[in-house]
């Protein structure tokens, strides 16, 4: 049985070392915010931290991430009001809403390691994850502001 920590609470699961980390959450843990989309890491739907960093749970596996800290969108902010959320709620991000709980989890990750993005770094940071609805510009508005929400909040 593997121990994981994910959202700050500890779970035993029983089961074969090489199966992605997507299905632990969703399946056996019914946290159902981290999304399938394609299953070979190149959409970012299943976009979680694995020690803060964004990673494609489709991709990795139970055995990589024993004994680290894995924050899915649904333990990013206790209340939801995480300044990526709180940009994405301002900036009317989504449309149909499959991709966000990734984008917003890839935007998270990002802003914790630059602060102070350009536009430039975050289409950089964001090219990956993929929005059927092409809220592209939309979603770099909300980083944007994100950070500022941020830099805010340590300012006050």
């Amino acid at each position: 049985m593997a121990n994981l920590t994910i959202n700050g609470h500890s779970y035993f699961v029983d089961t074969e070392p090489d199966t992605p980390l997507l299905w632990v959450i969703r399946e056996e843990l019914q946290l159902t915010g981290t999304k399938f989309g394609c299953g070979a890491g190149l959409c970012g739907s299943c976009t979680v931290h694995v020690d803060g960093q964004a990673v494609r749970s489709c991709l990795t596996t139970v055995a990589d991430v024993e004994g680290s800290m894995i924050t899915t969108i649904e333990g990013l902010h206790h209340a939801d009001a995480h300044p990526v959320q709180k940009a994405w709620i301002e900036k009317q991000v989504p449309q149909c809403g499959y991709c966000q709980s990734g984008q917003i989890m890839q935007a998270a990750a990002f802003i914790a390691r630059n602060p102070s993005p350009t536009n430039e770094e975050i289409v950089d940071a964001m090219d990956g994850n993929l929005c059927r609805c092409a809220t592209y510009s939309r979603i770099v508005d909300a980083v944007r502001r994100a950070a500022e929400i941020a830099q805010e909040a340590e300012n006050a």
